[in-house]
């Protein structure tokens, strides 16, 4: 009993030998196999099938984990300046399927003060055949290469990045370019700055108008009504105006403000311009599943005030880190 137990066992040592053997004498055959295709393989097609595998991770990456992006303009100055390179967290909000197409649910919405980007409403395609091309350029070139320019030659505004700082229920005014906000559900005004600095956050609003230049562009714009109704506005008012030739970035907003207030006393009876008076009278209400996106710098920003709020799910994601120039690299508040 003894014996046949030491023979059964001495068999599977024996069997076991020879498994590993084969297994391994298999596997250096593969990798032989393997050695003898690549060396007979062309020196061209190996570094394209390279270059494909490498251009697929990066497409993933940037599609659906964090794509890269420069910043083109000063509207988010001094959060954000011109030729910043930033990471934007696309997973965070849900990633779109394919470039412009659906996008994936996401249990995580936007916050209020968040930097987002998203598609711009002002934006005219051409075509979703180019603009998926020049998306995917745009992610393999990690933001270098951007083929959808305009007659300048400057690149388009396809996407933008602003703060979130409206939410549904919220509304706002503008009085020189300071906004007061009422809170969904509150009777209260509040001036921005006030609620910013009582919450300690982080970015900072800029300015590139000084107050004293408003009265300034507020003659501007009721001399610029007497023109449009074919009268030479009067001298105290081209007087009053001269400083705004000075001006590099006017508040054009206010100058709307002044010029319609303006014909509407000239042309009561015109129910158009009292219409069009309210968006500046009656500011802007976000309505729900809504974010009403501004520019930090806000005498240089193409934001929600001209495009009104954009919906929630437009939303492609979060800036996280600038990471070029390295003095700048950092977070993202």
């Amino acid at each position: 009993m003894i014996e046949r137990t030491a023979f059964e066992k001495n068999d599977f040592f024996s069997r076991l030998e020879g498994l590993t053997e084969n297994v391994l004498t298999r596997r250096r055959r593969v990798r032989r196999i393997k050695k003898e295709k690549q060396k007979a393989k062309n020196f061209i097609l190996d570094w394209l099938e390279a270059f494909i595998w490498a251009a697929g991770v990066v497409l993933l990456i940037n599609q659906y984990l964090f794509q890269a992006y420069q910043i083109p303009s000063g509207s988010m100055i001094d959060t954000l300046l011109i030729g910043d390179r930033i990471f934007v967290n696309k997973v965070i909000f849900g990633p779109e399927l394919l470039p412009g197409m659906a996008k994936l649910p996401s249990p995580v919405k936007p916050k209020r003060n968040d930097v987002i980007i998203f598609e711009n409403p002002s934006y005219i395609s051409r075509g979703p055949a180019f603009d998926i091309a020049q998306r995917i350029i745009y992610m393999l070139t990690l933001s270098l290469v951007d083929i959808d320019r305009d007659e300048s030659g400057e690149p388009k505004a396809h996407f933008l990045i602003k703060r979130a700082v409206g939410w549904e229920g919220d509304r706002f005014v503008l009085d020189r370019g300071e906004f007061r906000i009422r809170f969904a559900g509150e009777t209260r005004w509040v001036r921005e700055r006030e609620f910013n600095a009582q919450r300690k956050l982080n970015h900072q609003l800029s300015r590139l108008m000084d107050l004293s230049a408003y009265p300034a562009l507020e003659a501007a714009g009721k001399a610029a009504a007497y023109m449009d109704v074919g009268l030479d506005p009067p001298h105290r008012l081209v007087s009053a105006a001269s400083p705004t030739t000075t001006l590099r970035y006017p508040d054009y907003l206010t100058h709307e403000r002044a010029r319609l207030e303006t014909l509407r006393g000239a042309y009561p009876q015109d129910h158009r311009y009292g219409m069009l008076l309210a968006r500046h009278t009656q500011g802007w209400y976000v309505p729900e599943g809504r974010i009403l996106p501004l520019g930090d710098n806000r005498d240089n920003s193409r934001d929600g005030r001209y495009f009104g709020p954009i919906r929630e799910t437009k939303v492609l994601g979060k800036g996280s880190i600038i990471y070029w120039p390295i003095g700048r690299l950092g977070p993202i508040w």
